[in-house]
């Protein structure tokens, strides 16, 4: 996906959001992360937006710190403000990233061809699985990922998360997990073992294979959606093994 259409995508999921948190009590419970009620959520996903922001419209080369993160979230807004406040922080995001030269410099934390691809990017991919944790608070059932972009979410994530040495995804036994989107071109191999996991692309033998429409692999593998939602071949423990150690956390 080219940067213009990420930044496309991105003012989307975004208002979606909004929309949808705008119609939901803020105490609602979100189902897809159960620490969390639908403010948290909203709060999690506007200081996000900053802190993304400040790094591109900055030229960062180092993250923020604890400082500089709060200094670029502002004060917590109230109840009240908390919808709107979203609405501002995501629309400057969009507007920071449109403007952004090509040639950003800047700092990013996963492989990715330019800093500025890298932060439209990852932006995207919050918001859109976020958006999908609003609909769940809002007991509606998640609006498509269009096929490309879930197959790009399913990229970042294998290729960019995964692999990192920080991962939990770890097997005392090596053992591989095929994805395969129905409707995509795009497939990939992880294999799991004491070391951090080896990311290929392409088809091959595997001891558990996933396979469905790109939406459904990007819901699962966010840990947004059951396994009962795809075709499952194989060692279905590799499935459990992945929800209960690859989730990604901010930190």
């Amino acid at each position: 996906m080219e940067i213009p259409e990420l930044v496309d995508v991105l003012r989307h999921e975004g208002a979606l959001l909004a929309d949808t948190a705008a119609g939901t009590p803020l105490d609602a419970p979100v189902p897809t992360c159960p620490d969390w009620r639908l403010r948290d959520l909203l709060l999690h996903t506007g200081q996000v937006h900053r802190w993304a922001a400040a790094h591109v419209k900055g030229g960062l080369a180092r993250p923020l710190d604890e400082a500089g993160q709060e200094a670029a979230w502002g004060p917590a807004p109230a109840d009240a403000d908390l919808v709107e406040w979203f609405r501002t922080g995501h629309a400057d995001l969009v507007a920071v990233l449109a403007a952004a030269p090509a040639d950003l410099a800047c700092w990013s934390f996963l492989p990715a061809p330019s800093p500025l691809a890298f932060w439209a990017r990852r932006q995207l991919h919050e918001t859109t699985v976020h958006r999908v944790d609003a609909e769940a608070a809002a007991g509606t059932a998640p609006t498509p990922v269009a096929p490309a972009v879930a197959a790009d979410g399913l990229a970042e994530l294998l290729t960019g998360f995964v692999p990192r040495p920080r991962t939990r995804l770890r097997s005392d036994t090596p053992r591989t997990l095929a994805v395969r989107p129905t409707d995509r071109a795009e497939s990939w191999l992880v294999t799991v073992g004491r070391e951090q996991p080896q990311v290929r692309p392409g088809a091959g033998p595997a001891d558990c294979t996933v396979s469905g429409p790109a939406h459904d692999l990007y819901l699962l593998l966010w840990n947004r959606l059951g396994a009962d939602a795809v075709a499952v071949d194989g060692d279905r423990s590799l499935l459990e093994l992945w929800r209960t150690t690859a989730g990604i956390t901010w930190s």
